[in-house]
């Protein structure tokens, strides 16, 4: 049976950063208030004339690039995103017109900060299925564009961005295979996370998300590598969503991966939804934090109380 893997990757941000002095500038907060609580220092920010298919279009086009490929390679588009504002034509029909793409069958997928590792698996399977040979997945959201920047609850936390992979065809037991996903949700918790609205605005219960995050997400972690024949300790890094970093190193801890690399690209990028593991998986990649081959623990959790799952090798 087919297989797949990642063969590139490749991120975005908004050249704007947003300082936490900046913040507190606008609304009744410090710097110090914000790392001690979330960690965040910094984050990107589009403007007006930054829609979300633009970020998701050039983290696409540097995951092309880098795999050597040309548009008309990709026979099948995945947008996560929950910040696109227009219903048609959708995100991924976008970025497939602004690629210059011939004729892929374009989808978007809104799982929220779940929505990559959701895409990822839904790609995994169209290749398997042989419906598809090569995909783009990408995870894309302006989260800017759905925050309420009087409410310092929320503003803190929240960036711009997108991430981009490539997958293809491969043979069973290949080098970067993507392994089983295990996913799932709590729909009677879906009030936990919202953005809805009109206009659309981002809002949390705060303490109730870290709860569920810290002693309902790790054994489910945990299953995951089981899923994949790796242990814990055999991951080389670990990508979770990057929602928190008081969330991520104590998930981290519990699921036992002591020989990885923890991804806290939340602390430069804020929560940036969906783009967030592409994004942090991408810049662990450029920077030569983990080599080719290496098993990789990426985990999506947040809106609806969704939840996804998969270790891949790394390209």
């Amino acid at each position: 049976m087919t297989g797949s893997r990642i063969v590139a990757l490749g991120h975005y941000q908004p050249a704007k950063v947003l300082t936490n002095d900046d913040l507190a500038a606008m609304v009744d907060t410090s710097d110090e208030w914000i790392r001690s609580r979330v960690g965040i220092e910094t984050r990107h920010v589009a403007g007006p004339d930054e829609p979300v298919d633009e970020l998701a279009a050039h983290a696409g086009a540097k995951a092309l690039a880098s795999a050597g490929l040309v548009p008309d390679d990709i026979d099948l588009v995945l947008v996560a995103t929950s910040t696109a504002i227009d219903r048609s034509p959708n995100t991924a029909a976008r970025v497939a017109a602004r690629l210059g793409m011939g004729s892929p069958a374009v989808m978007d997928l809104n799982v929220v900060c779940a929505g990559f590792t959701h895409a990822l698996a839904t790609a995994d399977h169209a290749v398997r299925a042989g419906a598809a040979v090569r995909a783009l997945v990408i995870g894309a959201d302006k989260m800017a564009e759905v925050t309420d920047w009087t409410d310092r609850t929320t503003c803190v936390l929240v960036g711009d961005g997108a991430g981009a992979a490539v997958i293809e065809a491969t043979g069973p037991g290949s080098d970067g295979e993507i392994g089983p996903v295990l996913w799932g949700s709590v729909p009677e918790m879906g009030h936990a996370v919202r953005i809805e609205g009109t206009p659309p605005r981002f809002a949390q219960e705060g303490q109730s998300v870290y709860r569920w995050a810290t002693t309902q997400l790790p054994p489910i972690a945990r299953k995951v590598c089981e899923r994949a024949g790796v242990t814990p300790e055999e991951l080389a890094a670990v990508v979770l969503h990057q929602a928190n970093l008081r969330i991520i190193e104590p998930v981290a801890q519990k699921i036992g991966a002591v020989n990885a690399v923890i991804a806290r690209d939340v602390v430069h990028s804020g929560n940036t939804s969906a783009a967030s593991i592409p994004m942090a998986l991408s810049k662990l990649v450029e920077r030569g934090e983990i080599e080719s081959g290496d098993p990789v623990l990426l985990f999506g959790f947040g809106g609806n109380l969704s939840y996804a799952g998969q270790v891949v090798r790394c390209p």
